[in-house]
């Protein structure tokens, strides 16, 4: 029990401090230094960035854009490559 309150600890301070824009090996380090196991940070670590990546937005795809040219009928014109391009297949 006192080992899972422990860590609790380890993890609420590393999720607390990313969002302030320290990195993880910054404050890997900082505790590994205030004397705390290098396993237990490592594994603190782990369980905090899983537990944020959780939490984080889904990033949606970007919509894809399609134009066509129209002329005054409204019927698509078809835009033929330069040479240049066709040769080089831009």
């Amino acid at each position: 029990m006192r080992e899972t309150r422990y860590m609790k600890q380890l993890v609420d301070y590393i999720k607390k401090n990313i969002p302030k824009g320290y990195t993880p090996d910054a404050l890997k380090w900082a505790l590994v230094d205030q004397g705390y196991s290098r396993v237990e940070v490592n594994r603190a670590m782990e369980i905090a960035i899983h537990e944020l990546a959780q939490t984080a937005p889904k990033l949606k795809e970007k919509p894809i854009i399609k134009y066509e040219i129209m002329d005054e009928t409204n019927a698509p014109v078809e835009v033929k490559k330069s040479f240049w391009k066709r040769l080089f297949g831009l």
